[in-house]
């Protein structure tokens, strides 16, 4: 186990990355049938081999940068220690009404109970008869690490999911960063900490950090408003004067589930959008200053403005390059969602063609995640740049590149 602690530090969304959790998809993936599609909240089910291949490149470009650790392996780490196991095992056999379980799972090796908990338990490996086939049901969505938890500056924030299916995830993510040594922090909910009534529902995805002193985030199908309270919540414990800007999302299609979605960092100065949302006085943007126990909300045009308003003036480069039917084809194919390598080099699907010439002709170089993997590129030696990925496969999930990250350290930003 590894026992070099690191200092837990998220202030911005594209600071040169350190250190980032994710987690390759596996053998979960295989478990999405056509039944069971909508219950994992799958609008496709994808082929395991093909998505690990373009997760494969995708991996050798972020350990080109930073340093990457599996979830998997942290899991196995702490289920090593007993009284932990079994922790863990109580309260997701609690919380998932499976008590019978908790005997089969406590007789597993650290390894493969780290294995079942993300693959999931079939009824043929325990004496129990029932109409499900599984005893214990996978999480095929783990590989999309931003929705469980999220870093807010120098704390990690574990979510209160929208969907119950996914809550092992939370549950799994908690026991690591509070017991791994590797995480120096606290580990914080902010519903359980903040609302009341407990009927917030807040996910990473929906969660952007902007500057030291300036979050975003998305109102719509994952996040509801005692989500965006209790993060408002939070905030009043922070120093200083911090402005949370808060987007309205559609409701449907899935496409529209997160922020991250519609808008994400690219530079200091430049950003990635899908007009029709962020630039639609349909959905409406809301600005909140937050200075100690005192919060004052007003309503702002769009994002942009109110970011413009505490002094990140971005210049929008657009999904599918201001066409209508290309944004909203790429769009839904995770267009809009890049993840910063550092300020100005981001990665992110090569598929959308017409996005990725929109950011060409925005001044980035555009690279294949190939070559950096290959070492025929150095991004030491390219000043801005896409690198981009092939993931025909693994869009078909519903997310991209922010969304298989869990960015834990970045470094400081010059503004």
């Amino acid at each position: 186990m590894d026992s070099q602690g690191i200092n837990v530090s998220v202030n911005s969304e594209i600071g040169k990355l350190q250190h980032v959790l994710v987690h390759t998809p596996g053998p979960e993936l295989e478990k999405v049938t056509p039944e069971n599609a909508h219950t994992f909240l799958f609008s496709d089910i994808l082929n395991m081999q093909v998505a690990q291949k373009e997760y494969g490149y995708f991996k050798k470009v972020l350990q080109k940068v930073a340093q990457v650790h599996e979830i998997s392996d942290l899991l196995t780490d702490i289920l090593r220690m007993e009284s932990v196991k079994n922790g863990l095992i109580d309260r997701v056999c609690k919380v998932e009404d499976k008590a019978f379980l908790a005997p089969y799972l406590k007789s597993l090796s650290a390894e493969d109970l780290s294995r079942q908990l993300i693959e999931g338990v079939r009824l043929e490996d325990v004496t129990y008869i029932n109409k499900d086939p599984y005893a214990l049901l996978p999480i095929p969505n783990l590989f999309f690490m931003r929705d469980a938890s999220f870093t807010m500056f120098d704390n990690i924030m574990i979510s209160n999911m929208a969907t119950t299916v996914r809550a092992r995830e939370c549950m799994i993510l908690n026991s690591i960063y509070n017991l791994h040594p590797l995480f120096e922090t606290k580990v914080i909910n902010p519903v359980l900490s903040y609302d009341i009534k407990g009927e917030g529902t807040v996910e990473g995805g929906d969660v952007q950090i902007i500057r030291d002193d300036v979050v975003i985030c998305g109102l719509g199908s994952r996040t509801n408003m005692h989500g965006v309270e209790a993060i408002v919540e939070h905030l009043k414990t922070k120093p200083g004067v911090k402005h949370l800007i808060f987007q309205e999302l559609p409701l449907e299609p899935e496409s529209f589930i997160h922020l991250d979605m519609v808008f994400t960092m690219l530079d200091v100065n430049k950003c990635m959008i899908y007009e029709p949302v962020i630039m639609n006085g349909s959905y409406k943007t809301f600005h909140i200053t937050i200075d100690g126990q005192k919060a004052i909300g007003k309503e702002v045009s769009d994002l942009l403005a109110g970011l413009k308003e505490v002094g990140i003036d971005l210049e929008p480069v657009y999904c599918g390059n201001r066409n209508n039917d290309w944004a909203a084809r790429e769009q839904w194919h995770s267009g809009c969602n890049f993840f910063c390598l550092e300020p100005g080099k981001f990665i992110g699907y090569g598929r959308n063609q017409h996005t990725l010439e929109a950011l060409n002709n925005a001044g980035f170089n555009i690279i294949t995640a190939s070559d950096v993997a290959n070492n025929r590129v150095n991004l030491n030696n390219v000043k801005k740049c896409i690198v981009a990925f092939e993931g025909n496969e693994l869009s078909r999930g519903g997310g991209g590149a922010r969304c298989m990250t869990m960015p834990v350290q970045r470094m400081a930003v010059e503004w």
